[in-house]
């Protein structure tokens, strides 16, 4: 095992080098960048220099005058030593911005995979042992209205009830108005109310092809000898479908849950965005559509990271749900 992990993490080191170079020719090549912009805004004030002058000298000043390789190996020689620059648009360093942001995410993304988990793999398995049953029949028209129904429009509908009808939770942001005089146990709750709508849309978007996908794999389990021979034995019910059969669903399963890794701080664009969450997802994507190449660069490596991690986890996780899986 030591072998095979130290061999897929050397693997994962030429896949990040490849993948950091082709992220940063796509972000040397975007059409607009904010470089570009602020030449433009400049060149526009009164007895200023001409638009080219102005593109010469910020080129300069934020290393834009380089070639594609002296410019990528610059950066790479700079990320070794965890620096990263300071972001174009939000004009402080990369790794602070990050950080004031990350966090909000990470929270929202792992409670709602926590709930997508707990509430889509048990009716999974309950659908696939009730198979065309009344309950089966309703859980899988809840898992592919859940599937369908778009971010924007649930989200707005969350809104439009418990917001404005009610009253019972703020339109927009992560704090009410009164968030300083309150103590830390109060700050938390404040918190927590504003993300709990958001939390839920999150949730009802994501379970349902959990949910169908758990379903599909117990079925095709549950159709195999071995059950069969299990049951012939005379074992419980319970114990065939928990200890044999789950076991076994639970190995592509482990794909699924080892690639959501980025997912947890990659962040929710529309839904952060919605509900005036300032998170990494609407963060970066601000950062994107200024031509914030430094800032754009390190999420868009982190998430890189984040996704060769996912798989190598996922990869090890097979031998401990699947005891016939051996890494030579």
């Amino acid at each position: 095992m030591r072998k095979y992990i130290i061999k897929r993490i050397l693997i994962s080191i030429a896949i990040l080098f490849v993948v950091s170079f082709l992220i940063y020719l796509l972000m040397r090549c975007l059409p607009t960048s904010y470089v570009e912009n602020l030449a433009r805004q400049k060149s526009m004030q009164p007895n200023s220099k001409s638009y080219e002058e102005w593109m010469q000298q910020l080129s300069a000043a934020y290393g834009m005058d380089k070639g594609i390789f002296s410019g990528f190996f610059t950066w790479l020689g700079n990320a070794l030593h965890f620096n990263f620059g300071d972001s174009w648009h939000y004009t402080v360093p990369v790794t602070q911005k990050f950080a004031d942001t990350i966090w909000v995410s990470v929270y929202m993304g792992a409670v709602s995979m926590f709930f997508e988990i707990i509430i889509a793999i048990p009716l999974g398995i309950y659908a696939a042992t009730h198979q065309y049953q009344k309950s089966d029949y309703i859980i899988s028209v809840v898992a592919i209205a859940g599937m369908s129904l778009p971010t924007f429009f649930f989200a707005s509908l969350l809104k439009l009830v418990f917001c404005v009808k009610l009253g019972w939770f703020d339109l927009f942001g992560l704090t009410g108005r009164n968030y300083e005089q309150l103590s830390s146990m109060g700050q938390i709750m404040d918190k927590a109310q504003h993300l709990f709508l958001p939390i839920v849309v999150l949730v009802v978007i994501s379970i349902g092809s959990l949910m169908r996908y758990t379903r599909t794999n117990m079925l095709e389990v549950l159709g195999q000898d071995y059950i069969r021979t299990a049951r012939a034995k005379g074992l419980s019910e319970k114990k065939v479908i928990y200890h044999h059969a789950f076991r076994n669903t639970l190995i592509p399963l482990v794909t699924i849950i080892g690639g959501s890794l980025p997912g947890l701080f990659s962040g929710a664009l529309i839904t952060e965005t919605l509900f005036g969450i300032n998170g990494i997802g609407y963060t970066s994507y601000n950062a994107m559509v200024n031509g914030d190449i430094p800032f754009s660069m390190f999420y868009l490596v982190f998430i890189a990271i984040l996704t060769l991690a996912g798989n190598l986890i996922s990869d090890i996780l097979y031998a401990v749900v699947d005891p016939r899986v051996r890494v030579s």
